[in-house]
């Protein structure tokens, strides 16, 4: 078994990292798992526990799907948390709504479905995951932040491939290995 998702690796610009570094140092006494930069991600679906023959029926079938896809670009914008600012659990980056990644979710969520394998039963809400909360004494440092932010533009993307990704589960943080790279 693997642990699998699919993805577009974003390339962190100056404001991204500028926007990063902020929360970063504003939050610094506060128990949050930072997102490496390296693995800076948007999940286009997550997989999970995924059986080793499944593997290469999902690398051909995202082949078949991105074949002639065509790139795209999209924004990231803003900022924000889940669950809710009283008991905030992920910190976020927003990416404007792009068609074009609605469609490429819809089109891999759709084979795979055809090919029995099960999804998460939530819908897609693409983000890119800066920290997760362990816990946070000032929800006031927080939401300072989250207000300069809510729909601050903080860079294009241009899209041209998704990857395949086995996690790799760490107590220093994940490592994300790619199994496939798809052009699109």
């Amino acid at each position: 078994m693997k642990r699998v998702f699919i993805a577009i690796k974003i390339e962190p610009g100056d404001e991204l990292l500028k926007m990063f570094s902020s929360f970063k140092s504003v939050l610094k006494n506060e128990s949050i798992k930072w997102t490496e930069t390296s693995n800076i991600h948007i999940t286009l679906v997550f997989l999970g526990d995924t059986e080793e023959k499944r593997i290469t029926e999902i690398d051909q079938l995202l082949a078949g799907v991105c074949t002639g896809f065509g790139e795209f670009e999209l924004k990231l914008r803003g900022a924000g948390v889940f669950r809710n600012i009283r008991d905030p659990r992920v910190i976020w980056a927003g990416i404007n709504f792009s068609k074009e990644m609605a469609d490429l979710n819809k089109a891999i969520t759709g084979k795979l479905q055809e090919t029995g394998t099960p999804l998460e039963n939530r819908s897609f809400n693409p983000h890119l995951t800066l920290g997760r909360i362990k816990r946070i004494n000032d929800i006031s440092l927080l939401s300072g932040l989250l207000e300069n932010y809510t729909s601050k533009e903080i860079q294009p993307v241009k899209v041209t491939e998704i990857i395949f990704f086995e996690s790799i589960l760490r107590p220093e943080g994940p490592i994300y290995k790619p199994l496939g790279t798809y052009l699109l």
